[in-house]
């Protein structure tokens, strides 16, 4: 397992060429869609020579394919996209470029993070690490696969509704979704814009604290940045943790379970006091999901139209053909569906009956979460019902498909930050326990999932 001290101290060419043959090595995988070999070579001279220092001086990592980044194309693994160039890069790649980190390549998703399994990539899925017969997850899939399969020490992803988290608990990494606001959306493409967040995934807790103090703060450009409040934690006192009793129950494969109590009682053995609790709107998050976002995506994709944004259609005749022709062959079947419900929520006549509702609901499930941190301090849960799944087990029944988000969808409707930690083990396929904190509490899960580490 590479870590990022594993890369510290050594020469940065060395590094990068360590991992691009890594990459090219795992192939078969998928997890990559692009390596930017070329400037990631020049970066390193930069490192070498002392032009650039700072905490991951020659330290290589990747990115999520909708983050915009230099040399090569950013596709967002669609179709639409496919020869797009970005003329500049997101913040958050800045800043950790700007303390030493060199990327070497862009990882694959499903198409514009529209998914949980990475199957719906225009350019074909990703391998989980552990199983190749099962799949990464996703939507940040690819990202989860490389620093699983030690290409990079970390990796980045976004979390919209459990993209992060549920990656990260198929194939057995940390993967951290901080709280909303505290990382800078500016030069990721958007999917919904009220729960986008920019995360990272690690192979160490330590890692992943060390990253996201990087990547946090303010961000100018994106006026949904929070000011920076990141600090990090030395040790984390005993705490009082609920573990979500709704997520526990048959619905929820008995491995994952078993694999949940085992950490639950590693929590108690490490001087925490531990109860249930629960949440009862819990049940009804997906519902109020899938109303929200896909009402955001309507309206952040309503920009690729063959004319502003993208590819667009040569075999269009008319104005009316340019538009359908060009968004037909450029998006995937899951964003044409999230597309169309999206647009069929905020119609007349439904906004009100649908929309509405789903937001003032949402805001009753954020009054539950605060109720809840009012008397603890972390909340315990699986990060998805069962383990990695096969190719093609899901893909005919989206509904069947939405269900592996049921335990992540209603902490990112509410902002606020969560982890998904390694618990072990079940039928050979790695399990993740979700570890949920209050508004800006991120520094405190981190350490506690430190603290885990270093006692296990």
């Amino acid at each position: 397992m590479k870590t990022i001290a594993t890369y510290l101290g050594r020469p940065a060419r060395e590094n990068v060429e360590q991992a691009i043959e890594a990459a090219r090595a795992s192939e078969s995988y998928h997890a990559l869609l692009h390596l930017t070999a070329e400037r990631a070579y020049e970066r390193a001279e930069l490192v070498d020579s002392g032009k650039v220092t700072g905490r991951l001086a020659g330290v290589p990592f990747i990115v999520k394919d909708n983050y915009l980044a230099f040399d090569g194309p950013t596709t967002a693994a669609s179709h639409i996209l496919e020869n797009f160039v970005a003329p500049l890069q997101a913040t958050v790649v800045e800043r950790l470029e700007a303390e030493g980190a060199i990327c070497i390549g862009k990882a694959n998703l499903d198409s514009f993070a529209h998914g949980s399994s990475t199957e719906n990539s225009a350019f074909g899925p990703t391998k989980n690490a552990i199983d190749p017969t099962k799949v990464a997850g996703g939507s940040s899939g690819g990202s989860a696969v490389a620093v699983a399969l030690d290409i990079v020490p970390f990796a980045l992803g976004s979390d919209t509704g459990g993209s992060i988290r549920q990656p990260a608990s198929f194939n057995g990494v940390y993967g951290f979704k901080p709280t909303y606001g505290m990382t800078s959306r500016y030069g990721v493409v958007a999917m919904a814009s009220s729960t986008d967040v920019m995360g990272c995934f690690a192979n160490t807790a330590e890692d992943a604290e060390l990253v996201t103090e990087i990547m946090a703060g303010e961000g100018t450009k994106n006026p949904t940045t929070l000011p920076d409040f990141f600090k990090p934690v030395s040790d984390v006192s005993p705490l009082k943790i609920g573990v979500i009793s709704d997520f526990m129950t048959k619905d929820t494969d008995a491995g994952v379970r078993d694999r949940v109590n085992e950490y639950v009682e590693r929590l108690k053995a490490n001087g925490h006091t531990v109860e249930n609790v629960e949440l009862p709107l819990a049940k009804y998050t997906l519902a109020m999901y899938y109303i929200i976002v896909p009402a955001e995506v309507a309206s952040n994709l309503a920009r690729y139209d063959g004319v502003r944004y993208g590819n667009r259609s040569e075999e269009a005749q008319t104005i009316e053909e340019l538009y359908g022709l060009s968004r037909d062959k450029g998006f995937v079947a899951e964003s044409k569906r999230r597309i169309m419900i999206g647009n069929y929520v905020l119609s007349s006549g439904y906004f009100d009956a649908y929309y509405l509702k789903a937001q003032q609901a949402r805001q009753k499930l954020i009054e539950q979460f605060d109720d809840l941190f009012s008397r603890y301090d972390v909340l315990v849960s699986p990060v998805t019902p069962t383990t990695a799944f096969g190719f093609g087990e899901n893909t005919d029944d989206p509904m069947k498909m939405y269900l592996s988000d049921a335990m992540t969808v209603g902490v990112s409707l509410a902002g606020i930050p969560a982890l998904s930690v390694p618990a072990g083990m079940s039928d050979g396929l790695p399990v993740g326990v979700q570890l949920i904190g209050q508004r800006k509490s991120d520094a405190t899960l981190l350490a506690l999932a430190r603290s885990m580490e270093a006692t296990s």
